[in-house]
């Protein structure tokens, strides 16, 4: 790691240690039981959700060599949030993690078959599959809210994207299993990442250097979809994440690089802490983080394609 690197990555950790204590700890000086019972278990969510959400889009960018690729727009997001949805509905608030994930999987598979069809893999394809079936599953959402409206509350949370999730002890306990697992995955995903820069270069390119294209790209889907589920199942959609970082990353380093996953991973985090530290204090109710992260999003890519030009 050169020079450059430990100073970008010493601001990232000086910036992300300064969050925790100034947003989460000495904020209006809460008791511990506060601390150990709100403030903690809603800092690892954001930190969590930010970190797999840029990480991923990083990767997804990375594979897809699209600067528009992200969970959200691969219709990953949207598979997720009904199959925590039908959680919500059914009253299994603790499977939502799950139904997260079985939603995640089913789109990524219909998007990874609609995406080889003619018999061969497609990047455009891909992105169109991502869209249409995120709009189908979009519409089922809104199909169950319309017949369940008593849950229209818990479904909106799921949609807009809320940190504020409360813990029981067994849902604090399994949360930090699950905690555990997606770090492990996301280490996974960086120790792909020489690969994904090979795969930078073409398909031919990779396959000549002994890569298996096609398997990278189903592990990198499988992850990615498990990942995304679960931040889907906690905090609901949180769009622009898996967006912006990576844009601002790319712009730091001078194009794409290896170590772009993490420092995207920590960045995603920092950003989210901060969005959901506005979320909490700019009006007096609590807004959903989610919107928060969309206006800022938005007039960035308006700037990104102004500058473009």
């Amino acid at each position: 790691m050169n020079r450059t690197k430990r100073i970008l990555f010493a601001i990232l950790f000086l910036a992300f240690t300064l969050c925790i204590i100034y947003v989460y700890i000495n904020l209006n000086n809460p008791s511990s039981h506060i601390i150990l019972s709100v403030r903690l278990p809603r800092l690892m969510l954001a930190f969590l959700c930010g970190f797999v959400l840029a990480g991923v889009g990083y990767s997804f960018q990375i594979m897809l060599n699209n600067p528009l690729a992200e969970p959200y727009i691969l219709g990953i997001s949207a598979g997720a949030a009904f199959g925590s949805i039908l959680a919500v509905v059914a009253g299994l608030y603790l499977l939502m993690p799950l139904f997260g994930f079985v939603g995640a999987i089913i789109t990524m598979i219909l998007v990874w078959y609609l995406s080889h069809l003619g018999g061969f893999f497609n990047k455009t394809k891909l992105l169109l599959s991502g869209i249409i079936v995120g709009m189908f599953f979009s519409a089922l959402i809104s199909l169950i809210m319309y017949f369940n409206q008593n849950d229209i509350g818990n479904i909106i949370n799921v949609l807009m994207g809320n940190l504020g999730h409360i813990f029981s002890h067994s849902e604090w306990n399994y949360f930090l299993v699950i905690f555990g697992i997606s770090l492990l995955l996301m280490i996974y995903l960086f120790s792909m990442s020489n690969k994904l820069m090979i795969l930078t270069t073409g398909d031919l390119v990779a396959s000549s250097l002994g890569i298996d294209v096609k398997k990278l790209r189903r592990r990198i889907f499988l992850i990615s979809s498990l990942l995304t589920g679960i931040t889907v199942a906690y905090a609901g959609i949180i769009g622009f994440i898996g967006l912006v970082v990576p844009h601002i990353v790319r712009m730091i380093l001078g194009g794409n690089k290896r170590s772009g996953i993490i420092f995207s991973a920590f960045g995603g985090a920092i950003l989210l802490i901060l969005c959901d530290f506005l979320a909490m204090h700019i009006a007096v109710i609590e807004v959903p983080v989610g919107v928060i992260t969309a206006f800022i999003g938005c007039p960035f890519f308006l700037f990104i394609m102004a500058k473009s030009k």
